[in-house]
């Protein structure tokens, strides 16, 4: 009889798009059953993975009477499919999936560290994302991270205790047979055409949420800087903006929705034929773990301009790979941009080592193998 492991994230795209795959690997090896928040995406979760899936509400905001409704009713279930082993992702779920697994007394309880809002917060918020990190530490048996160098800040900051790297870092390392650069020309020119962009455009591209945080204010800026000198070029912003959490300010959400050489599709489940049609990643997040979006860049051979921060400065070698700068600063950003923009050998140079970097240090299948190694350990008693 295999043991049972449960997965636990807040927002269903952890599932189906971070740890795509895994669930599937995994359940060769353990029972696996998927917890996260409800969402019209849950049947299809279901059905790629093979694995079970149940739904708890879990608002990635603080909403202190609904959570203590979920920590009891997860903690119930809990007890009842009694897993071996416990995996959470994200804060929300790392909170109430520890404390509702120490609950429900489960032998070993990992939590994922994958990035630490706390980082940017001040005053009352800072405050208590630091005991909400504290306290899933705590509930925890073992902890996980997925960056060296934020392992290093969350040892120096918050716990004493030891932070497990998965081999060079990330959550699910990178599938070089999907994420490859397109050989077709056509397919290139296609998708282009769907985005209202031609084959002389310069594409700089942007994956993940519109937010302060991402530092898509200072990419919007910084791309005006970049229209004064080349006209031709084109910024697409791939992703969705979240006003409640993390509003951008009013004159970048203006400037993002006036176009003008800014295009912007919303969420797009796959990425991989937009990344393909461009000629840049851009990346300038304020604080991170190490972002899967970097990695996919790579693997597909773009090459990369990123904040020189802990994860970013990990994926992407300044000079060799892609560029580094300071985080919140939209001039140097702009510089950066200017530089490949009026570079092609440069680019395609850089494109070419990103992906033979990523592919060697982040394969996936290498990745799983020592996840699964890591899981196995404990459970034999090993750490």
């Amino acid at each position: 009889m295999k043991p049972r492991l449960c997965l636990i994230t807040s927002v269903v795209e952890s599932l189906s798009v971070l740890l795509r795959g895994q669930p599937r690997f995994l359940a060769d090896h353990f029972d696996i059953t998927l917890i996260t928040s409800p969402s019209p995406q849950l049947d299809a979760l279901r059905d790629r993975e093979g694995v079970d899936v149940v739904p708890f509400k879990m608002p990635r905001r603080i909403t202190p009477r609904a959570d203590l409704v979920t920590l009891r009713r997860l903690a119930r279930y809990l007890r009842h499919i009694a897993p071996d082993l416990v995996q959470t992702y994200t804060p929300k779920a790392g909170l109430l999936g520890m404390l509702a697994a120490g609950r429900a007394r489960v032998p070993h309880r990992v939590h994922g560290i994958v990035g630490m809002p706390l980082m940017e917060a001040s005053g009352a918020r800072r405050r208590i994302l630091g005991l909400t990190e504290r306290t899933t530490y705590a509930a925890a048996t073992h902890l996980i991270c997925n960056s060296l160098q934020l392992r290093d800040w969350v040892r120096t900051h918050l716990t004493d205790r030891p932070v497990t790297v998965i081999g060079d870092g990330s959550i699910n390392g990178i599938d070089s047979e999907r994420w490859r650069p397109d050989p077709d020309p056509a397919q290139r020119r296609r998708t282009r055409h769907t985005l209202g962009l031609d084959p002389s455009h310069l594409l700089f591209v942007f994956v993940g949420r519109l937010v302060r945080d991402k530092g898509a204010a200072e990419l919007v800026a910084a791309f005006d800087q970049v229209r004064r000198v080349h006209p031709e070029a084109r910024l697409l912003l791939v992703g969705h903006e979240e006003p409640r959490l993390d509003p951008l300010p009013p004159v970048t959400t203006a400037r993002i929705a006036a176009g003008d050489g800014i295009v912007t599709p919303g969420f797009v489940a796959d990425v991989q034929p937009l990344l393909a049609a461009s000629d840049v990643f851009v990346l300038p997040s304020y604080r991170e773990g190490l972002p899967n979006s970097l990695l996919e860049a790579g693997a597909v051979g773009l090459p990369a301009i990123t904040t020189d921060i802990n994860g970013c400065n990990e994926v992407v070698i300044d000079s060799q790979t892609g560029i580094l700068v300071p985080p919140k600063d939209p001039g140097a950003l702009a510089a950066a941009m200017r530089r490949l923009a009026s570079d092609p050998t440069l680019r395609a140079t850089m494109g070419r080592a990103a992906r033979h970097s990523v592919v060697d240090r982040y394969d996936q299948t290498r990745f799983w193998g020592r996840l699964l190694a890591y899981y196995q350990e404990l459970l034999d008693g090993g750490r």
